[in-house]
């Protein structure tokens, strides 16, 4: 049987983007008027993205996400751009395309952030925020990604905003893709609006998704007990992408303290003992988090899982 996503043993994703391009050499006139809008890069600096995702691919990584994680029209209402939100996605999805052209067994999700609103605080209406989803999803569907990756998830009712959003754009591009959910535990145990992780299970298993994960807010130490619960206790394919450690502010800057190789000891407990085969970096990771990772896990494999029922 050909190698496919799905069928993959271990999924290894690429690292953070937001936290890498703060660091990379770009020109004031890239941004323009729109300082802080990542996405915005894709139609006026595509070199510079393109060279990001191919870091990430030259390190290991299996998958890239697209720089879409904020490339929604509500979001980039705030900048002014919304009426480019078709152009943005695309551009996205053909800047990482051209980082894994040369590369066989290589993949593209289509990233799909929260937005800056709580559908369930009423800052937008689930109506609203659905067509918003579902205009993206289309986008970046017919631009040709190989999955949907709904991450860095605060809110249930977002998560499932965005999922029926993803299964109706399939429907309507007539196309079929992995679905991949993950959500963001705080310190304080739950998603910012107050659920946790049981309660995040017993909501998405009826759901046909490939896998449901955590990523950002915390690094991997703060996930221990949620991916404990996530081992024993959900059926499918679990995922883990934490940050690079908890930031810290050092004159006047944000850290993030973990090394590659402590990041990927820990990364390589929870494929081993918790049986997580799906792998990758959130804010602060760098290409070598995802090389050490990689080589880290070459000969890994995840545990057997034995899920009550």
């Amino acid at each position: 049987m050909p190698e496919t996503l799905e069928n993959r043993q271990l999924i290894i994703f690429d690292g953070a983007c937001g936290t890498n391009l703060q660091e990379m050499a770009i020109p004031s006139t890239a941004w323009g008027a729109c300082e802080g809008c990542n996405e915005y890069l894709n139609l006026s600096a595509p070199e510079i993205i393109t060279e990001l995702h191919a870091s990430f691919i030259q390190a290991g990584a299996h998958v890239l996400e697209t720089n879409t994680f904020g490339a929604t029209r509500l979001v980039l209402s705030e900048y002014g751009l919304e009426d480019q939100m078709e152009a943005i996605n695309t551009a996205a999805v053909e800047n990482a395309h051209r980082a894994i052209a040369d590369v066989p067994g290589r993949y593209v999700a289509g990233s799909l952030g929260p937005t800056t609103k709580l559908v369930s605080l009423g800052h937008v209406a689930q109506e609203a925020l659905a067509t918003d989803y579902l205009d993206q999803l289309t986008v970046l569907l017919n631009a040709g990604v190989d999955c949907i990756m709904i991450e860095t998830c605060q809110d249930l009712l977002q998560v499932k905003t965005a999922m029926i959003a993803a299964f109706d754009a399939m429907d309507a591009t007539n196309r079929d893709v992995p679905v991949l959910v993950s959500v963001t535990i705080e310190q304080t145990g739950t998603m910012l609006v107050g659920t946790d992780i049981a309660a995040v299970c017993t909501t998405l298993e009826p759901f046909p998704i490939l896998s449901l994960g955590l990523n950002c807010a915390t690094g991997p130490t703060d996930m221990e007990s949620h991916v404990r619960y996530l081992s024993q206790n959900w059926p499918k394919r679990i995922s883990c992408i934490p940050n690079q450690g908890l930031p810290t502010i050092v004159e006047g800057k944000t850290v993030y303290p973990m090394s590659p190789e402590v990041y990927a000891a820990h990364m390589k407990g929870f494929v081993e003992e918790q049986g997580v085969s799906i792998v990758g970096g959130c804010c602060g990771t760098t290409p070598e988090h995802i090389r050490v990772l990689a080589e880290t896990l070459s000969n890994s494999s995840p545990a057997a899982r034995s899920v009550q029922s």
